[in-house]
């Protein structure tokens, strides 16, 4: 799994690569300088402030790390070469639930553009990958971790804002 790539827009790439940016160069810095206080102190077998830090400290570079080899695995896609008709990143998919009888709305993003409270779901999500490569009219079962939900497929259009 640590092969596969990760679709994302160059606006999402951005994104992440901002965001590691600050990380790196202005989080980890404030946290070495409290590490270097707090080791300053005395005692490091007693300093609770030397080991607050250091525990922050190794919390922010397993952030980093996630974020890192998020990038290192991007592919960034032309979303002008993907398809109109079948469900793909950079999706706008208007569902029918059949078990609720509700229509949603979901927009098919990579990494760092999601936000499920607006419907934008990552294409590895499991709804996600259930509407992968569907088409409009299509009836799709997807199991997710509550069971297994139904969707019939009402529209397919690009997302905005991608």
């Amino acid at each position: 799994m640590a092969d596969d790539r990760i679709p994302m827009t160059r606006e999402g790439y951005d994104k992440l690569k901002a965001e590691l940016d600050r990380m790196r160069n202005v989080e980890m810095i404030a946290v070495t300088v409290r590490v270097a206080e707090a080791r300053a102190m005395g005692d490091l077998s007693e300093n609770a402030e030397y080991h607050a830090a250091r525990e922050d400290q190794g919390i922010l570079q397993a952030k980093i790390n996630e974020v890192a080899d998020r990038l290192a695995r991007a592919a960034i896609v032309d979303m002008a070469t993907l398809p109109k008709d079948t469900v793909a990143f950079g999706s706008k998919v208007k569902v029918m639930d059949l078990d609720l009888d509700e229509e949603e709305t979901y927009e098919l993003v990579g990494p760092g553009q999601e936000n499920p409270d607006k419907g934008r779901i990552l294409t590895g999500s499991p709804i996600g990958q259930g509407l992968l490569g569907r088409k409009k009219g299509d009836t799709v079962e997807i199991p997710v971790p509550r069971g297994t939900i139904r969707f019939k497929i009402l529209d397919i259009s690009m997302a905005s804002g991608i």
